[in-house]
């Protein structure tokens, strides 16, 4: 799995850094999605996917 995230897209509502911090984490400057490891482990591929999901703006695509 590889994560592409759209800083311009974000709307810093954090729930990525909720579903899956070990992956994610927010600026502390702007508050925009961080991406802390673009190809996480299988065992985060959970997480990452439930983060996808939940994120208010669409910022977060994932790739097999």
């Amino acid at each position: 799995m590889k994560i592409i995230v759209d800083r311009e897209r974000c709307v810093g509502a954090g729930q990525c850094v909720l579903a899956a911090p070990a992956v994610f984490e927010q600026n502390r400057e702007d508050g925009l999605v961080e991406l802390l490891r673009p190809e996480p482990a299988q065992d985060l591929h959970e997480a990452v996917t439930e983060a996808e999901l939940i994120c208010p703006s669409g910022a977060i695509e994932l790739h097999s």
